[in-house]
């Protein structure tokens, strides 16, 4: 049973009173940002009745925004520490209730200032020199103008948005809460299966286990294929008609404006991984050699290779270890991290009532803060590096932009955290004298590549497809949707796995199509984070400047152009080559040391 947060030392959880340091202090927090929102309202229809008046608006957006940012993070953070803890779910319900107060009184603005034209701030940019920090953001305002409808019409598709987002709630209440699955046999006793134990039961060393979890879960979502194909097309067809009532010529380019993500980065990703399909092909065979298998089936594809390798960390060993994995990156950065661990940014104890899972979460007047649940493991160890790897991302651009300027895109957001993964695997690789061990990192890195790169490729590819199809003015049944997941799950897996029927309704339960064109961007994050890592790892210090400098920039760049900063440049099929190039020569690794222990039996 696990322990009562107040059981645990303070050195291995987080310092919120760097914060706030007192609960009076956040309630005087509360009523200051309540009264200051109300200020918004004398700027109405105002707003550029001079430089002035806009540079007055702004800046109090500018302070209403710090410590709205820094009071979130605050009742977020406290109330995932301990979400049994009833104080701070009601503070935190009180917080959101401000920044819902928030968002209504400054929704005027943009559509305010889009009433004119640009030539207008820039007269005023010219005029009032304090403007200059805002330069950024008002210029990123006025780039949606030529896609943003008259302010009658975009008020009341506003008044829609809950009604938009109904696909994704009717589908994740039904496939969460409403979808019941048949029982499975496990060890001798029926069990009942869930989406949420799923994947425990696919990874299980039982392949008949896998098989029934994999039929179990399939036939339900084959029962329900009519219904989610509704509401996976009703999901579409508002893609579609808000990129066409927007002025985009197709739903793609309009879910990348927003990022100046260029579509042809979506197809190249696309089209470089169909090039490389050999090397997972690859993958399957030396996983059905693994698992000792005469036919791998794709049931069996998730299932925990039987290594010999029981080894645990304590926190302070993975400390050490992250430690010594970033060095290539300098003592700045070390030491930063070293301050991670001493100052309270990470919370790692596993206490009741903490929210699952990891993250990494910042305001820019305060240090970043980190969550994980630690357990010993090697995942564990891998995880702590990565939510560091965003703090430092965090840290750099807080340190070195503006409020309005840190916040960099979601684009971009995975690069810093799998460099630093990928640098501690590289290390470990490289000092272990345990084979088991090393074949478990070499394990985890390719299970990697496979749900990064490929598995995520996949997704984006039905989602172009099912977006396509629909603007060419065709409907999206079950048996076209169907048809087109079975096509790619033969294509990705090839002809090493059996490619069971059942999974032409996997489409079914994947939230991220719900999305709008997310997924494509865990692949090329991770593919340039390989590619960045790997040079840092081998001592090139001209790219590892590079990527300090990239960490510094925020938004000041386009995505596109940050990455080209570190010498990444995502429109070149070259950097996922790079990253798949690395994937087959791991593979070469696992398989030499894979002979060298049957050798040695």
């Amino acid at each position: 049973m696990a322990k009562k947060r107040s059981e645990f030392e303070n050195t291995y959880k987080w310092n919120t009173k760097h914060l706030y340091a007192s609960q009076e202090e956040v309630m005087a927090e509360i009523t200051n940002l309540e009264n200051k929102i109300k200020e918004y309202a004398k700027y109405e229809n105002h707003i550029l009745d001079s430089a002035t008046t806009l540079l007055d608006l702004l800046n109090l957006d500018k302070e209403v925004g710090m410590h709205l940012e820094r009071l979130y993070i605050y009742g977020h953070i406290n109330n995932d520490a301990d979400t049994k803890d009833v104080y701070y779910q009601e503070l935190f319900g009180k917080i959101q209730n401000v920044y819902t107060k928030y968002l209504q009184a400054t929704a005027f603005i943009v559509p305010e200032l889009l009433k004119s034209d640009f030539k207008v701030i820039e007269k005023y940019l010219k005029t009032n020199v304090n403007l200059k920090e805002y330069t950024r953001l008002l210029k990123d305002i006025y780039r949606h103008k030529e896609h943003i409808l008259s302010g009658e019409v975009e008020k009341a598709l506003s008044s829609y948005a809950k009604l938009m987002s109904a696909p994704d709630e009717i589908m994740g209440t039904l496939t969460d809460s409403d979808l019941k699955f048949s029982n499975i046999i496990v060890d001798g006793k029926e069990v009942e299966l869930t989406e949420s134990n799923y994947s425990v039961y696919l990874r299980h060393p039982n392949r008949e286990v896998r098989k029934q979890a994999f039929l179990s879960l399939y036939k339900t979502y084959g029962d329900f294929k009519n219904t989610l194909a509704v509401i996976l097309r009703c999901q579409v067809e508002k893609d579609v008609t808000s990129a066409n009532l927007h002025k985009f010529n197709n739903s793609l380019e309009a879910a990348l404006f927003s990022n100046e993500i260029d579509p042809q980065v979506y197809h190249n990703l696309i089209e470089c991984v169909h090039h490389n399909l050999e090397i997972i092909y690859e993958y399957w065979d030396l996983k059905k050699k693994m698992l000792k298998l005469d036919q791998l089936h794709l049931y069996d594809t998730y299932a925990d290779v039987p290594l010999k390798d029981d080894t645990s960390y304590s926190f302070e060993e993975a400390k050490d270890l992250v430690l010594k994995a970033v060095a290539p990156l300098g003592d700045n950065y070390k030491e930063v991290i070293t301050s991670a661990f001493t100052d309270g940014w990470i919370d790692s104890v596993n206490n009741e009532g903490k929210r699952g899972g990891a993250y990494c979460t910042a305001c820019y007047s305060v240090h970043p803060y980190v969550l994980l649940s630690y357990e010993g493991k090697l995942n564990d160890v891998s995880t702590l590096a990565h939510e560091l790897g965003h703090a430092m991302h965090y840290y750099y651009a807080c340190k070195y932009q503006s409020y309005e300027d840190y916040n960099y895109s979601i684009f971009v957001a995975e690069v810093a955290s799998q460099v630093n993964e990928i640098l501690l695997c590289r290390y470990l690789l490289d000092n272990s004298q345990d084979k088991g061990e090393k074949l478990r990192i070499i394990d985890d890195l390719l299970q990697k590549f496979k749900s990064t790169i490929y598995r995520q490729t996949m997704f984006a590819e039905f989602e172009l497809f099912i977006h396509e199809f629909t603007e060419a003015g065709n409907v999206l049944t079950y048996q076209n949707m169907c048809d087109k997941y079975y096509d790619l799950n033969k294509l990705y897996f090839g002809n090493k796995v059996i490619i069971d029927d059942e999974i032409k309704y996997e489409w079914e339960r994947i939230p991220h199509f719900y999305m709008n064109f997310y997924v494509y961007q865990y692949a090329t994050g991770f593919a340039a984070a390989v590619y960045l890592a790997n040079k840092i790892y081998a001592g090139d210090k001209k790219v590892r400047d590079k990527y300090l400098e990239f960490l510094q920039l925020g938004c000041t760049k386009n995505p596109i152009d940050s990455l080209k900063v570190a010498g990444v440049d995502m429109t070149n099929a070259k950097v996922i080559d790079e990253a798949l190039g690395f994937m087959k020569d791991l593979i070469k690794e696992y398989r030499e040391l894979l002979g060298s222990e049957e050798d040695g039996k």
